[in-house]
């Protein structure tokens, strides 16, 4: 449950549903975060909605109300966290062609997804060794956590899935013979696309955690869970623990990775200039500005101000503008 007591609300969500009509939701859509002081990312295609806002409690859920007055949004789940900031500096509504990108023409999530497994029945599961267990999440986010037995497919992108697929399923792979396939993501949706894509390959028993890692970190008592480590989330809290609680790691500004303690410790990281993975790919130039942004969000922290290129509710985006809340996004969503 939320807290009293915390003044920001974040509600992570998407639906897959028929949207033909995407464009037009768009604007008003903007408009409406835009007057109750909402931020983030939300995604429209013709396949349905994805995305994360924050705000004030009362504004926050003004959105949700508004988008499930709407009969095709009526089944609309969403989950929660709170937050003593603003974890989003920006509000954004895109159009794209798919809400989680895989790249594979006529998928219907809507209708052929996986059987849903909800977090309660989790680990019984993954703990049948008959069953092979998938994170379907790029390899930087499983890098900071992962469950038990879970096999990582080292993808950059969740568009390179099918091609994993396609060699695993060849003899010899983890995937030949058709076997029981359990596959979980950070919220549900990329699993809910997997699930309909290893269906439409042929395989009969797919899986998927209901309501993702989150809700399983949400309701699972840590001292049953199968989970280790951090999952990283796509806005400012960088990564959360067991109950959703605030994680151990921070955020690089110049290639967004999660860096933990060790990458933090390591000689190559200059807060908000490099860090380990991204050391020697900045020009000299380049450094600089970096380390100038940094000093400004530094001085705007200790006089109490938002980040000096944050713009505030109400006012219109510009046209091609960038902000945090997009650069976080980082490839594919929950």
């Amino acid at each position: 449950m939320p807290s009293v007591t915390a003044r920001f609300l974040t509600v992570a969500l998407y639906q897959f549903v028929d949207l033909p009509d995407c464009a037009a939701l768009r604007a008003p859509l903007q408009a409406l975060c835009d007057a109750h002081g909402v931020r983030g990312m939300l995604l429209l295609a013709p396949e349905g909605i994805n995305g994360t806002i924050a705000g004030e409690p009362a504004g926050v859920h003004a959105v949700l109300a508004w988008l499930r007055s709407d009969a095709r949004f009526a089944a609309l789940q969403h989950k929660e966290a709170t937050a003593e900031r603003q974890p989003f500096y920006r509000m954004r509504v895109r159009l794209k062609r798919e809400i989680v990108t895989l790249g594979v023409p006529g998928l219907n999530p809507a209708r052929n997804a996986g059987t849903y497994v909800k977090p309660a029945d989790w680990n019984a599961l993954i703990d049948d060794p008959s069953v092979v267990v998938v994170d379907t999440r790029n390899d930087y986010e499983v890098g900071i956590g992962t469950f038990e037995r879970a096999i990582n497919p080292h993808t950059k992108s969740f568009a390179e899935f099918p091609a994993w697929v396609e060699r695993e399923k060849q003899p010899g792979g983890v995937l030949a013979g058709k076997p029981r396939v359990a596959m979980f993501c950070t919220g549900g949706i990329r699993c809910e696309k997997s699930t309909a894509f290893l269906k439409s390959q042929g395989f009969d028993e797919v899986y998927h955690l209901e309501g993702g890692i989150l809700k399983y970190l949400e309701t699972v008592p840590e001292e049953t869970s199968r989970w280790h480590g951090d999952c990283f989330v796509f806005d400012e809290r960088v990564s959360v623990g067991h109950g959703l609680a605030p994680g151990h790691h921070q955020l690089c500004r110049s290639c967004r990775m999660p860096l933990g303690e060790a990458e933090l410790r390591s000689p190559h990281y200059v807060a908000g200039v490099r860090c380990t993975y991204c050391h020697g790919t900045r020009t000299p130039e380049q450094e600089r500005a970096l380390a100038e942004r940094e000093r400004q969000m530094q001085l705007a922290a200790q006089r109490g101000q938002e980040h000096i290129g944050a713009r505030q509710p109400g006012t219109p985006a510009r046209a091609g503008e960038h902000g945090e809340a997009g650069a976080i996004q980082k490839k594919d969503g929950a």
